[in-house]
């Protein structure tokens, strides 16, 4: 984590006028809050701050469907986004879409992520079993007659967890 903080810190470093950053956040945060919004995600935030990472936190609470353009320009103008997978983040549409943006940007942009698989194995998010089954169920009811868009979140979870990414224990937050 100190060479990824190192890596952030870098990219704030330019000060000339006549220099234009490339990227208004060094970090985009996703994460489902129910799960991880007052724990892990709070230190992990907390941590970058105090190190100089410009990071993007959305500490508002959602409602409705649709993903807020506020929300898809925060991940557009991140350099680097890190996705705190956890046991129901599979059960957010805003997650999802989130998640979905995020790896356009990686494709398009050429943004960096790093997937946390927080008290979930990445296995469980490749192959939608356990936890994350449970999660997905109650999106694939409310959105049954969106088969597209299921699909499409179903194919990004794959991405996902095929990617590097690093697991952690929720016993040590």
């Amino acid at each position: 984590m100190t060479s990824f903080m190192a890596a952030c810190h870098g990219t704030s470093s330019f000060s000339s006028s006549s220099f234009t950053p490339r990227w208004a956040y060094d970090v985009f945060l996703s994460f489902r809050g129910k799960d991880t919004r007052k724990t892990f995600t709070a230190h992990l935030y907390a941590a970058l701050r105090r190190n100089g990472i410009n990071t993007f936190i959305d500490n508002k609470l959602r409602s409705g469907e649709e993903i807020s353009p506020t929300l898809l320009k925060a991940i557009e103008e991140s350099q680097i986004s890190i996705i705190v997978l956890s046991k129901n983040y599979a059960s957010s549409g805003w997650c999802l879409d989130e998640l979905m943006k995020i790896l356009e940007c990686r494709k398009t942009k050429g943004q960096q992520f790093l997937p946390l698989f927080y008290d979930v194995d990445p296995w469980e998010v490749q192959r939608q079993t356990n936890c994350v089954k449970i999660a997905f169920a109650n999106l694939k009811e409310k959105f049954k007659d969106d088969q597209l868009k299921l699909k499409r979140w179903e194919t990004a979870l794959v991405e996902v967890a095929n990617l590097s990414g690093r697991p952690l224990d929720n016993k040590y937050f």
